[in-house]
């Protein structure tokens, strides 16, 4: 076989392990150590020191519920996130200009595998929870990037004051 076919074959392989990958994911957050890096919204926080729980739902309205969250700099703030859609959701913490960027990225590669500590994949039925120290004062934003899903409207703002 042709060394540059060879090649192309394996990419092509490679990359429909990777994409499918997203699909199969175990992404339950409890049984893995989670990876503690700080962010400009703050870093993954430790659920023994979460003082306040926070309820949000998603829905094929392409929605949260609520999609405004007020929270004091230094809170750490346990997310709990309930589907009630008939397909998967995901929430994801971050900048206006790095959720664009990803959203970019995930209608490109819909089915790309990621799991980071501010974000969570809840499939239909189902829920999920991030565990979220908010150490940086700011607004940040949180979406759905589900091909089709932020294009829609599923967005959110969180408020971080200093107070």
């Amino acid at each position: 076989m042709n060394p540059i076919k060879a090649l192309l074959l394996l990419g092509a392989v490679a990359f429909a392990g990777a994409t499918l990958a997203h699909e199969g994911a175990d992404h339950d957050k409890k049984t893995a150590a989670v990876r503690k890096e700080q962010k400009a919204w703050g870093i993954a926080g430790d659920a023994k020191a979460a003082k306040r729980t926070v309820q949000i739902t998603m829905s094929d309205r392409m929605r949260f519920t609520p999609d405004t969250l007020t929270v004091r700099r230094g809170e750490t703030v346990r997310l709990v996130f309930r589907n009630e859609g008939q397909q998967l959701h995901e929430f994801v913490l971050g900048t206006k200009q790095e959720l664009e960027e990803h959203a970019a990225l995930m209608v490109k590669f819909p089915n790309m595998e990621h799991d980071e500590p501010y974000m969570v994949h809840v499939p239909a039925g189902k829920t999920g929870e991030i565990v979220w120290t908010f150490n940086r004062a700011g607004d940040f934003d949180f979406a759905c990037l589900i091909p089709g899903h932020y294009q829609a409207g599923m967005v959110g703002k969180v408020s971080v004051s200093t107070k």
